[in-house]
């Protein structure tokens, strides 16, 4: 009996450890990537990317991509716009990071914490340090959720797209777009 319980211990132990080097997969459907504008001074938009893609890996290297075709602002012609000239016809931009695994292993359903995370977007050849405090949630034994515990502001100057703002606002007549973009994430990962 002992060596009975000693071999599913061991079995258990080998399962589990192997359960948590697998590959984590972004589920597109349960995940979010918003990002708002504020044209005029006072006027408030919220926007988002559709189609989103990415991975964890047993290391704990996440990569992210957003098409950046996806872009969804509830606005034909200002999708169009911005995928021509703010984003320049490019494909794709890209949010890579590591994540603690250890943390996430230690967390059993229903667990929640907080970590820092340090991240880098790419977007049309500028790579822009992101540092940010997110709220991890472990969903069930083989999903997890990452969202943003704060907004996150990037200046879009360092993204590189002022040219492309400078050029929406002449085509829309507009007083002003701020060149602070408020973002906010929701990612959900499933094993």
């Amino acid at each position: 009996m002992t060596k009975f319980l000693t071999t599913t211990a061991f079995a258990l132990c080998v399962t589990a450890s192997s359960a948590l080097a697998q590959d984590w997969t972004l589920n597109a459907d349960a995940s979010r990537l918003a990002f708002g504008s504020i044209k005029n001074s006072f006027i408030g938009e919220a926007h988002s990317f559709e189609g989103l893609s990415g991975s964890v890996n047993a290391k704990g290297d996440v990569a992210i991509d957003i098409p950046l075709g996806g872009v969804a602002t509830n606005i034909d012609i200002r999708n169009e716009r911005l995928i021509e000239f703010v984003f320049n016809n490019a494909p794709s931009a890209t949010l890579s990071a590591n994540f603690d695994m250890k943390a996430l292993k230690s967390l059993r359903p229903g667990d929640t914490t907080t970590m820092e995370l340090d991240a880098v977007l790419s977007l049309l050849g500028n790579d822009v340090d992101v540092s940010t405090e997110v709220f991890v949630a472990r969903l069930s034994g083989g999903s997890v959720m990452v969202t943003t515990n704060d907004m996150i502001f990037l200046d879009t100057e360092e993204l590189g797209i002022d040219g492309g703002i400078d050029k929406l606002q002449e085509l829309a007549s507009l007083d002003s777009i701020a060149r602070a973009t408020p973002i906010t994430v929701r990612f959900v990962f499933d094993r």
